[in-house]
């Protein structure tokens, strides 16, 4: 009588642990699909931010480049992304490139940047970050208009040299009590620069020349 309360005991509790895990499971997907769903529109609307639609015919938001695998350590990237173009007719006119800067005080700092063809920023936005609140949060556009300072510039304005934040000798401003956010934003727009300037040709070619090729 004993044994068979145990095993039914034992049954039950097996049960439960069964419906609990499939419980958690499925909350966690919902929860990540939820996720990456916000994360997905949240990147749409900053695209349209950084190369509004009225400088643009084309659909930036189904053609895109795939960042090459060389360039995924520069760029901050693990398994690489998507480079969104933005044409007018027939001529690219921007191309939007994904990087995240390693060295943020909180962590990764996640960002798409804006490049016009003539190698100055069309803008860029954080989507992602885990910086303090008050002080290295300032990189959101909700935030502070920091990020807008660096729309138009390029390598070449300021010189490469003076892609820093002020207390290191550059032109850009740091943040009152947070200078690691700045710093590592700035350092990983420069590279993003420099990406785009050593594969101008390729990210820049005509429409046109993409389908003779």
């Amino acid at each position: 009588m004993i044994f068979s309360s145990m095993r039914k005991s034992s049954l039950l509790l097996g049960v439960f642990a069964l419906v609990t895990t499939g419980l958690l499971a499925f909350t966690a997907d919902l929860t990540k699909d939820r996720i990456l769903k916000a994360e997905r529109e949240a990147q749409q609307r900053a695209l349209f931010e950084i190369v509004p639609k009225k400088r643009h015919t084309n659909d930036i938001l189904s053609e895109t480049i795939k960042v090459p695998a060389s360039a995924w350590e520069g760029l901050g990237l693990k398994s690489g992304g998507d480079i969104y173009v933005a044409r007018h007719t027939d001529e690219t006119i921007a191309v939007i490139i994904p990087a995240v800067a390693p060295d943020g005080y909180g962590g990764d700092i996640r960002m798409i940047v804006g490049v016009n063809a003539d190698g100055s920023i069309a803008g860029l936005r954080v989507i992602d970050h885990h910086e303090t609140p008050g002080l290295g949060d300032k990189i959101e556009l909700a935030k502070s208009r920091w990020i807008l300072d660096f729309n138009r510039k390029s390598l070449t304005a300021p010189a490469s040299s003076r892609w820093k934040v002020k207390k290191d000798g550059g032109d850009f401003d740091q943040f009152a009590g947070a200078t690691i956010t700045p710093r590592a934003v700035v350092n990983q727009i420069r590279q993003v620069l420099e990406f785009v300037d050593s594969h101008h040709d390729e990210l820049f070619v005509k429409n046109s020349e993409k389908k003779h090729d």
